[in-house]
């Protein structure tokens, strides 16, 4: 039996309802950047790696942390007002982190795809892929014009790790490179090239064992090499019906645990015997998508898979295995939270584990294995009180249709409230999940009902529910957020006359769309960095410059003229006849600061008077805390004039 001891408490209930009426919580709380961003354990088992962001936001550094509680930690910077993601560890003593850019909605950085690595003393780095500008007359070493990515470290060879590079200028589609890289010199060796959009996955010895490749559609196609000497060639369709989205082989080289989809229905985990050519199905559910893997022990296969497109769960394949043990002895030691790992060490003495829940950030934590005691590393946001966090309740309701959706409802007490519906972004493959979310949070804490609906289009319920939205901008996803709202409304969590949409990228699209395809449903709408005008986005949009880019733009959103007009909500802005907030930033990349003008500029010719935030020195949704700050603020007081709340 395992016997977990926590040296550090976690606060969990409720403080009095008159604590928390009390002492309001500053929107700058929840605006504020987490302490560290990833954390990755050390083979050897004596350091970390983690990414610490500064106070503004405006860099991201590599802190190596000694974990005998005697060294000093070391903080590597990698240029001025750079960011970096993905710390892995390719050697004892070498880190190899990613060239990062920020992503405000999600609150991060992520990869740009540029590969640096160095000593954990701060000797010895590298540019491992990378574009460097000529400095005068002498040229930049590197002229890497693609994204590369880790995807396995060799442990039989210290430092050297695959890399998988897809480059913009080689190919038609382009190629698909795999090379094999020495993270201490820089030196790499070309191992594999395809000439088409391809990716790999490797056995536990650096072989590439199965290929997945794309069409201009979308559409996968599935390859395999039976033994790691032979040729590529078909996977048997009794093995693979549809797609993989993840696999990871067993050390024997011949067993791939993978997550297939047959039909496009939700994917589930087999076990793939190649050499046998058959396979077996150890987990998955009829409606729900395994969209996690739990891994026992380093470079271990598979013991449990997570769901949590609905209401989060963990399925263990085998409940009595040593590790199945250990993660449902951690998870009653932190009740009412999730526990992810996150690594092991090298013989599994040590292991990184990840905490959260709805209404705790998370932390990272470490579990002596030889001692059965849990340690904390650091809280991400430690400011924030769980205690004084909203619940966040998985609901389900029918659609008109008859098709089951599911979402979350988060609201501080009992009782009927202003509702604020927040539809996420994407629309494709993005969904809601269980977890804390600030802007929930913030808008919970002023008194509001926060409802999120994963409508057809969204995620973790297999490819067969996002194609059901394909050109469903306007149409069924609306649909499908009304019902939500309805469903609200007739569960009185609240009533109809208090009701506003806000939602970020497609979310801020919907927060106009919806209001003139529902009319009756709405008081008020704010739209946040969000696409107003779909005949201008297939214009001006990057994505429209590349083949496969114009395909998927025809294929998802809609090439029909009239159809791209009519569910334009610049271009249908004589029908809003509700207060309306737009918030966007100047330096928007993703949703155009074209798209905000087209929108302000429908308004006006319209005489519809309306309030607006933008911030010249943003981009796709807002980062600097200040400015986060600003919009909560100015969100509260425009939802409290409109309906209510603690702002009223």
């Amino acid at each position: 039996m395992y016997i977990v001891t926590r040296v550090c408490g976690l606060a969990l209930g409720l403080l009095p309802a008159f604590a928390l009426a009390a002492a309001p919580i500053p929107a700058a709380q929840f605006a504020k950047h987490a302490e560290i961003g990833e954390a990755a354990l050390s083979p050897t088992g004596e350091y970390l790696a983690l990414t610490v962001p500064s106070k503004d936001g405006s860099e991201t550094q590599l802190q190596i942390v000694p974990l005998d509680g005697i060294g000093k930690a070391i903080a590597l910077r990698f240029g001025k007002r750079q960011h970096v993601v993905a710390p892995t560890w390719t050697a004892d003593d070498v880190v190899t982190v990613a060239r990062a850019e920020l992503e405000p909605l999600l609150g991060r950085p992520v990869s740009l795809g540029e590969l640096r690595s160095t000593r954990i003393d701060g000797t010895n780095r590298q540019a491992l892929f990378a574009y460097i500008e000529d400095d005068g007359v002498v040229r930049g070493a590197l002229k890497d014009t693609g994204f590369a990515d880790i995807v396995k470290v060799q442990e039989e060879q210290p430092g050297v790790a695959l890399v998988s590079y897809r480059c913009w200028d080689c190919g038609e589609e382009p190629d698909s490179v795999i090379y094999s890289v020495d993270t201490r010199s820089g030196k790499r060796q070309e191992i594999e090239r395809v000439h088409e959009l391809a990716d790999f996955i490797f056995d536990q010895h650096g072989n590439a064992r199965v290929k997945m490749a794309y069409d201009h559609d979308n559409v996968q196609s599935v390859s395999y090499r039976p033994r790691p000497e032979d040729d590529w060639q078909p996977m048997p369709k009794t093995l693979v019906g549809g797609r993989i989205t993840f696999g990871r082989f067993d050390p024997d080289a011949h067993t791939l645990y993978a997550l297939v989809s047959d039909h496009d229905e939700p994917e589930q985990l087999y076990r793939i015997d190649l050499a046998q050519e058959s396979r077996e199905k150890l987990g998955g559910a009829e409606n729900l998508a395994v969209t996690g893997l739990v891994f026992g022990g380093r470079n271990g296969v598979p013991f449990a898979v997570t769901y949590d497109a609905g209401r989060t769960a963990v399925e263990y394949l085998d409940p009595g295995s040593e590790w199945a043990r250990l993660h449902s002895a951690l998870t009653r030691a932190f009740p009412g939270q999730q526990v992810q790992f996150i690594n092991f060490s090298r013989g599994n003495h040590k292991l990184l584990f990840f905490v959260s829940s709805d209404r705790n950030p998370g932390a990272y934590y470490l579990f002596d294995n030889d001692l059965k005691k849990v340690q904390l590393v650091n809280e991400l946001m430690p400011w924030i009180k769980p205690e004084q966090m909203a619940p966040m309740r998985p609901v389900e309701f029918q659609a008109r249709d008859g098709s089951t959706l599911y979402g979350f409802y988060s609201a501080l007490g009992d009782g009927p409230k202003p509702l604020v519906v927040m539809p996420h972004g994407g629309p494709y493959g993005i969904y809601d999940d269980w977890g804390f979310d600030r802007y929930v949070q913030f808008l919970a804490s002023r008194g509001y009902g926060v409802l999120q609906v994963n409508y057809r289009g969204s995620g973790g319920r297999g490819f067969n529910f996002v194609k059901r939205a394909w050109k469903e901008w306007g149409g069924l996803i609306q649909d499908d957020i009304a019902d939500g709202v309805r469903w609200a409304v007739a569960t009185q969590l609240t009533d109809a006359k208090h009701v506003c949409i806000f939602g970020a990228s497609f979310g801020g699209y919907s927060a106009l769309m919806s209001p003139i395809r529902y009319p009756e449903l709405y008081r008020c709408a704010v739209g946040y960095a969000g696409i107003y005008d779909l005949q201008l986005m297939h214009k001006t949009d990057t994505t429209s410059r590349s083949k496969r880019g114009r395909a998927f733009l025809d294929r998802e959103v809609g090439e029909d003229e009239a159809m791209l007009g009519a569910w334009s909500p610049a271009l249908k802005a004589e029908q809003l006849k509700l207060p309306i907030m737009l918030v966007h930033g100047r330096m928007d990349h993703t949703a155009k600061f074209d798209q905000y003008r087209a929108m302000t500029a429908a308004l006006k010719r319209n005489d519809h008077e309306f309030e607006s935030l933008v911030v010249t020195s943003e981009g796709h949704g807002f980062y600097k805390p200040e400015n986060t700050t600003e919009l909560f603020t100015r969100l509260e007081a425009f939802l409290g004039r409109a309906i209510g709340g603690k702002a009223k």
